[in-house]
């Protein structure tokens, strides 16, 4: 029969009742598992198993419960001493027990191998002075208003703990005691605690949350920035605004189908709400229907109509309405024409070669009339078959050689995106530079020269606007020293431009492979790692110094979940998106088959009321002779 509920009235001895009763409850009802305190129901619980290896802040979704738990955390440190003494004598119980199963030929029990291992290091620690070892009792007390309300959230309360791998115990005939160790009272009568070193007790402390600080922990507003997705860790959402840091690039590294442009585009698209001008190198055509759905600049290399001049002067509008360039705008691209032309044959010029291009480059520009005068660089720019033909005249074997290497872009297969001036104008909210129909051998020269058209428009003096540039698949790029050295120093001034560069790649090795490549993931001040390849993580984990438990996670992690690092912070979210959101930005092939995208019906994709298409241009020089890649 269960046992009848002792009923007993709370007393002070304290001299004021009314400084008594703010505290003390009117009636006290003890039960073998559970207490009436009052109107209400409490259980309490003592944690007797934990997980082996825990991350900062997850002790948070049950801080976070939407019912009423108090959680009290117990610590009683350990002198050294005592600490390797009682380490000495765990490793000689564990080894003995082991080489007993060992002799008797039975199978060794994987939960005894792990504490041994885990022993072993701990007593190392201790031994350095790395850490010190903890005395621990984590205890829960659950209240609701009725006995059905208590079962029900005890059982919920439990489940939570079981899915943090947490065993709760209920203190059976021990309920007051326990309901005592959860008060703000410093008295723990249950004691059933547990060691913990220096680095478990850090993560356990109640108030570490894994969610990211806001930047302004007082203010009561809505958290500004973009939305990447819910916090895996907690119940919170992931909001994160690039432009409030130093520096507003970002890196983001995962395999193929790890839903790294399915993160890209969602981040796109959310930016592009805020008013923030972006511009995408896209070298599999993934974001057309993006570019279709808001309005934005679509443009294809290697189609008849698309030409880029890399012989073209940076001309920009001034805030006064006059046209004109930096002083050393035509020194600048002569340097840029050394690395376009670099990537363009593909190896490092030897110093002799470099000579000879810089001579026949500044001899190119003045057959067009183009000198030091600034005067003369509104005139129409030469192009690469006028550098080719300059090289060819040239009493030089070295720019005979030259000449015969550039023939394939000037008179051959590869010569259409450099055979007639400029014929493309970057504009908009949204440009997107699609490389998919440009020759593999074109791709990374097509890239360089659209980064280039885009830093033109991204240090136009006249336009102060916060701006993306996404480099999607950076490895096309990164492979060419030339190329990577161009990214690199586009990082460093992008900050002062207002401009934040993105890098995505699935070809981690590349990227790291590299001391170029490193620079750029040091420069991001956001870094984004989605799911790792087993060959990468090694390389991945030394770069960004994870953990055992953050290299598991990235190794099991599903489509579209990753670790958002932020320097001092990191955490584990999902990306979501709306179900519009979703139908811009999915590259699964089936779903694109049922939208039926060829039709031209884009209607449905469209944000807003008016809809909206893909501008093209085919512009031909201006009135002075000169095809503008600026505004004006």
């Amino acid at each position: 029969m269960p046992r009848t509920p002792v009923r007993k009235r709370a007393r002070s001895t304290h001299k004021s009742p009314d400084a008594a009763s703010a505290f003390a409850p009117d009636t006290l009802a003890v039960a073998p598992r559970h207490l009436e305190v009052g109107t209400d129901h409490v259980a309490s619980f003592a944690v007797t198993g934990y997980p082996r290896e825990v991350h900062p802040g997850w002790l948070q979704p049950l801080l976070t419960y939407p019912g009423r738990v108090d959680v009290a955390l117990h610590i009683g440190p350990i002198d050294p001493v005592t600490a390797a003494n009682r380490l000495k004598r765990q490793l000689a119980k564990m080894e003995s027990g082991r080489r007993h199963t060992q002799e008797h030929g039975r199978l060794l029990d994987p939960h005894v191998e792990a504490a041994t291992e885990d022993a072993y290091e701990l007593s190392a620690w201790v031994a350095r002075g790395e850490g010190k070892l903890y005395r621990v009792g984590l205890y829960l007390t659950v209240h609701a208003a009725t006995a059905d309300a208590l079962t029900d959230e005890v059982t919920a309360v439990r489940s939570l703990a079981a899915s943090l791998l947490m065993d709760a115990k209920p203190t059976t005939y021990r309920s007051l005691q326990g309901w005592i160790t959860c008060l703000p009272l410093g008295l723990d009568p249950i004691r059933m605690r547990r060691t913990f070193d220096t680095a478990a007790l850090a993560a356990s402390f109640p108030f570490t949350n894994p969610d990211l600080p806001p930047p302004d922990p007082a203010s009561m507003t809505a958290p500004s920035g973009v939305l990447y997705g819910y916090n895996i860790g907690s119940q919170g959402l992931v909001h994160w605004d690039r432009f409030a840091l130093d520096n507003h690039n970002s890196v983001v590294l995962g395999r193929s189908g790890a839903g790294k442009s399915y993160l890209v585009k969602l981040e796109l698209l959310r930016s592009l709400y805020r008013g923030v001008e972006v511009h995408v190198i896209d070298p599999e055509d993934e974001y057309a229907r993006l570019a279709i759905a808001v309005g934005g600049t679509h443009i294809r290399l290697g189609d008849q109509s698309v030409r880029i001049n890399p012989f073209d002067l940076p001309l920009h509008t001034r805030p006064d309405g006059r046209r004109g360039a930096p002083r050393d705008a035509l020194l600048r691209r002569s340097l840029f024409l050394h690395t376009a032309l670099a990537v363009l044959l593909g190896t490092e010029l030897a110093p002799g070669e470099r000579a000879v291009l810089d001579r026949a480059i500044t001899a190119t520009y003045q057959r067009a009339g183009i000198t030091a005068d600034p005067r003369t660089w509104a005139r129409q720019a030469p192009l690469l078959a006028d550098l080719a033909d300059v090289l060819s005249r040239a009493q030089d074997r070295t720019a005979h050689d030259l000449a015969a290497r550039l023939h394939p872009y000037v008179e051959g297969a590869f010569s259409g995106l450099f055979d007639v001036p400029t014929t493309t104008r970057p504009e908009g909210h949204l440009v997107v530079f699609s490389l998919r129909d440009l020759a593999d051998e074109l791709k990374p020269i097509g890239t360089l020269l659209t980064l280039d058209a885009v830093w033109r428009q991204v240090s136009n003096p006249a336009l102060r606007r916060p701006r993306l540039v996404v480099v999607d698949e950076a490895w096309l790029l990164m492979k060419e020293p030339a190329g990577a050295d161009f990214l690199f120093r586009m990082a460093k001034a992008s900050r002062k431009r207002w401009a934040g560069l993105t890098v995505a790649t699935q070809d981690t090795a590349d990227v790291l492979g590299s001391d170029l490549g490193k620079a750029v993931v040091a420069n991001a001040a956001t870094q984004i790692l989605l799911r790792q390849a087993p060959q990468a993580i090694d390389e991945i984990t030394a770069t960004f110094n994870l953990s055992d438990g953050e290299r598991q996670f990235l190794l099991s992690a599903g489509r579209g979940q990753g670790l958002l690092s932020t320097g001092t912070q990191r955490v584990a979210f999902q990306a979501i998106a709306s179900p519009a959101e979703h139908a811009l930005v999915t590259t699964d092939p089936a779903e694109l088959a049922a939208y039926d995208v060829d039709s031209g019906e884009v209607d449905d994709f469209a944000l807003d009321p008016e809809g909206g298409a893909a501008d093209s241009y085919d512009l031909g020089p201006d009135d002075d002779g000169y095809v503008d890649l600026g505004p004006g």
